[in-house]
């Protein structure tokens, strides 16, 4: 490992940086959990996850702690190691898990969760949009603006996309979707 890298793990900058070893260590499980939400397979999340953190490390000199958080900066990298990872697989296998059954390519994801049934059902239900939107605004407690800069679309979007999302869940778990 060079000289650059271990500094950057174990020092933190001038700029107020955290060390990437504190940063690593406090977000490793919510980077991990949005993978898995976004890919439904615990495997696959572990790999994204190393390729994820080790992007991070070779970028650590460019986070700036003044721009936002560090959380939002290597779910937007996660993100990105995903999206990466969806144009590498062939629009054959894309479109047979978008027209499978949710149960069918759960992965066993909502289980390792300790999602309930119905919730995992429900959820199966939402776009792969609305299920990150969930992610990163409730599981995740994102905000609305840095949801916006990881997804890459509006912070009205983001806000008016996580109602529906919510809305959909409600109805389809029977309760009341005004609440």
């Amino acid at each position: 490992m060079g000289a650059g890298i271990s500094m950057a793990i174990a020092v933190s900058s001038d700029h107020g940086t955290p060390a990437f070893a504190e940063v690593a260590a406090a977000e490793l499980d919510h980077v991990y959990r949005y993978l898995l939400h976004m890919v439904r397979d615990a495997p696959l999340a572990d790999d994204l996850t190393s390729a994820t953190f080790e992007r991070a490390l070779r970028e650590w000199r460019r986070f700036d702690p003044r721009r936002g958080r560090a959380r939002a900066w290597l779910i937007e990298i996660a993100r990105h190691q995903a999206l990466d990872h969806f144009r590498a697989t062939s629009r054959r296998e894309a479109r047979e898990r978008r027209a499978a059954p949710p149960e069918a390519h759960d992965g066993g994801v909502g289980a390792a969760l300790g999602l309930a049934p119905e919730l995992r059902a429900a959820l199966g239900t939402l776009s792969d949009t609305e299920r990150e939107l969930l992610a990163l605004r409730v599981i995740l407690d994102v905000g609305t603006e840095e949801t916006a800069r990881i997804m890459g679309i509006s912070r009205t979007a983001v806000s008016t996309g996580l109602h529906r999302a919510l809305t959909r869940l409600r109805t389809r778990l029977g309760e009341d979707p005004r609440r």
